[in-house]
């Protein structure tokens, strides 16, 4: 990974691409938090790094989480993620705040154990596995943010843009797409126009939306969309290792190179944060690179990172040996994950992240309990088993 410095913008944040939590899979945004021919050479892309190219380098590399605020003059960079990077050690059974269902009485209906894993819920984990529990097993209803939102209709823009003849792949095209894909949004999920109910001017709509329709014409200062052919876009990957672990999860953006090198895109519309977040988008993206490993037998040439906030692009060349490492860590990650789900035992862990969380009410570190734990809780010894369905296969679809 070639290595440039960048100061990181104020008010860094997560992208929310997907909205609020919920499910095991998907792309959803971690609301507390802080994951062609044509793609060969993105050259003349202002600011564009070179897939395919060994040492390629990389316009900034300063990466992070929310509350990632550069101090006045302060240069950052990125650091990559660590395979031996700590795993919330596995819950041992104790003394808990809040009821446990005995073993003998059913679970309600919508609570199930967790089978599978995405980036995103592996985060949640690793921030805090009181908050995992949350939204995999309670599925507890998180508030929708405009920035969250933001990010899903930029997201949707500059999935759809590709539609559109390489000529007429414009800036201004591109802008006016962004009320369009408001509108969609907000027809399948009306809910979304209670964050502008107290806006009966619509100052702050259109505010909201100036600012997305800002944020898409940034990307076309960091890539050139009429020198890009995705070879896909919005991807649904899925795969089961060895193991019989399950992991899935949405890319932005895939592109192959003539020589077949690939290379996988992430956009985040908030600002690049500073190096101590680092560690979240980069695991994220090194999932994505394992996951496609096991799907195509080709580890990808490139993974990137493009931060429409502050116009700062992030690049990372994986290895064998770093997905490997990404594998075992995951697998740790997962082992936790069923203990904590066999004794009903999720412990919080507090942060500055915990600011962004919806969830202070319900929360022992905030004074609060959280509701009786939803599923029945085995005898000492025994764990939940891992879901084995064509262990070392897995498939692709575009959706």
């Amino acid at each position: 990974m070639g290595t440039s410095t960048e100061e990181a913008g104020p008010d860094a944040a997560d992208d929310g691409h997907s909205g609020q939590g919920g499910g095991q899979g998907g792309k959803g945004g971690t609301a507390c938090a802080a994951p062609a021919a044509g793609a060969a050479g993105e050259a003349g892309a202002p600011g564009a790094a070179t897939a395919g190219v060994p040492g390629a380098s990389v316009e900034s590399e300063a990466v992070g989480g929310p509350e990632a605020v550069a101090e006045p003059g302060r240069a950052v960079t990125s650091a990559a993620v660590p395979a031996s990077a700590p795993v919330p050690a596995a819950p041992v059974p104790a003394a808990t705040s809040e009821p446990v269902t005995p073993a003998d009485s059913p679970a309600p209906p919508s609570a199930t154990p967790p089978v599978s894993l995405s980036p995103s819920r592996a985060g949640d984990f690793m921030q805090c596995p009181l908050l995992y529990r949350f939204r995999v097993i309670d599925k507890l209803p998180e508030k929708p943010s405009p920035a969250a939102t933001r990010g899903t209709v930029v997201h949707a823009v500059l999935e759809r843009l590709f539609d559109a003849p390489a000529a007429q792949r414009t800036a201004g095209g591109a802008r006016s797409m962004v009320p369009g894909e408001w509108e969609k949004l907000l027809a399948k999920r009306p809910e979304l126009a209670g964050l502008f109910e107290d806006d009966p001017s619509g100052e702050r709509l259109a505010a909201w939306l100036a600012d997305a329709e800002a944020l898409v014409e940034r990307w076309f200062t960091l890539e050139d969309p009429t020198r890009l052919e995705p070879a896909d876009r919005e991807l649904y990957v899925e795969t089961v290792l060895d193991s019989g672990l399950r992991l899935r999860g949405f890319i932005d953006r895939v592109d192959v190179a003539p020589t077949g090198e690939v290379r996988l895109v992430d956009y985040k519309t908030g600002k690049a944060p500073r190096p101590e977040y680092a560690d979240g988008p980069l695991f994220q993206m090194k999932f994505y690179a394992l996951v496609m490993w096991r799907l195509r037998g080709r580890v990808p040439r490139r993974l990137q990172l493009v931060y429409l906030g502050s116009g700062d692009v992030l690049t990372y060349d994986p290895t064998e040996a770093d997905l490997r490492g990404v594998e075992r860590k995951l697998l740790a990650l997962w082992d936790a994950i069923q203990r904590a789900t066999a004794t009903g035992d999720w412990r919080p862990r507090r942060t500055k992240l915990c600011g962004w969380c919806d969830h202070q009410a319900v929360c022992p570190e905030f004074g609060g309990t959280p509701p009786p734990y939803p599923l029945p809780v085995p005898g000492p010894g025994r764990a939940l088993p891992v879901e084995v369905s064509g262990a070392g296969q897995g498939r692709m679809d575009l959706v």
